[in-house]
């Protein structure tokens, strides 16, 4: 059977670093599995591997979404099983890298074929939530699909009316879809994960928000809002984007944005950490461990050899932190 690796973790862990690492060591191509890395004309401020960096091997299904198109997970693990397979048949080892939990059960484990819905359905529930507000409107998720409301943040406009849209127009809550889910991918998979402890994570953050910065993110929220005028639209309304967004709107100034930039991805991180808690098979390291996770990537991939998560001659991973 046709083996890849995938390489999971929160915001800011240290996965491109040790994707390159992976890549390098076993002549592999990394497949994006990020939702919000999909997006072109915001590579710095969704931190998409720099041009630098994807020149050293291929990378794939990074930036190739406009602004404002939304991609389910259910086409999304239909484009990366394509990718992967173009991968596999071109000779390299394929390496899924990101934090978007969904996207990965979507591709290892499958979805449920959820009907298309109408436009004019979507077009009505995304009136509503700016008629009624966030806690309106997952309150009404938590009425009908408490296990899915429970997931969901209720500010996440996107999934909250996603999940309302789904029951008025099939019936079925997403909970019930995903429970009927079928097998998607059928390759042998290596999961390995990167989780700094807490306090190492916040002060990853904070440096990479800098860092962005300094990159020149607030001018490139400034050209796609040129391009994408929507701040509402799928590719501006995330984390980073809707803060440069309302500060070069006027709404705050800089410093405001930045704290609260910082704040809103720490809490991401900490919604991807527990996320992740729940994946099954995960062997983790922490960001100085890459050469343990190569020297374990390379056994598995040679002899199918890998001890059980935390056992063996892989060291337990850090603590994940509140």
């Amino acid at each position: 059977m046709d083996k890849i690796l995938c390489l999971l973790g929160p915001t800011g862990a240290g996965k491109t670093e040790a994707a390159l690492a992976l890549a390098q060591a076993f002549t592999g191509a990394v497949v994006n599995f990020d939702s919000r890395q999909v997006y072109r004309d915001i590579p710095i401020t969704t931190a998409q591997p720099t041009p630098e960096e994807q020149t050293r091997c291929p990378h794939r299904l990074y930036g190739f979404l406009s602004l404002s198109e939304t991609i389910s997970a259910g086409v999304y693990a239909a484009q990366a099983s394509s990718a992967i397979h173009e991968t596999l048949a071109a000779g390299l080892v394929p390496i899924l890298v990101g934090g978007t939990g969904l996207y990965l059960r979507a591709l290892l484990e499958g979805l449920a074929p959820i009907p298309d819905i109408p436009p004019t359905l979507r077009a009505t529930f995304f009136a509503a939530w700016d008629q009624l507000g966030a806690p309106v409107m997952h309150d009404k998720l938590r009425a009908i699909d408490p296990p899915y409301a429970a997931k969901v943040h209720p500010n996440d406009r996107q999934r909250v009316t996603r999940a309302l849209e789904v029951y008025e127009a099939t019936g079925r809550t997403l909970s019930e879809w995903h429970a009927a889910a079928t097998t998607a991918l059928g390759l042998s998979c290596l999961k390995l994960g990167i989780r700094p402890a807490k306090p190492a994570l916040d002060r990853r953050l904070a440096r990479r928000i800098e860092s962005m910065l300094h990159a020149g993110a607030l001018d490139e929220v400034r050209n796609a809002l040129t391009i994408c005028p929507d701040r509402r639209a799928p590719g501006l309304s995330g984390i980073g984007c809707a803060e440069l967004a309302a500060c070069l709107a006027g709404e705050t100034d800089l410093a405001e944005a930045k704290r609260l930039w910082l704040a809103n991805t720490k809490a991401y991180a900490k919604r991807q950490v527990t996320w992740f808690k729940k994946e099954s098979g995960v062997h983790w390291f922490s960001p100085e461990e890459i050469p343990g996770m190569v020297k374990l990537a390379g056994d598995w991939l040679a002899l199918g050899l890998c001890p059980r998560p935390g056992q063996g001659a892989l060291p337990p991973g850090p603590p994940a932190g509140g």
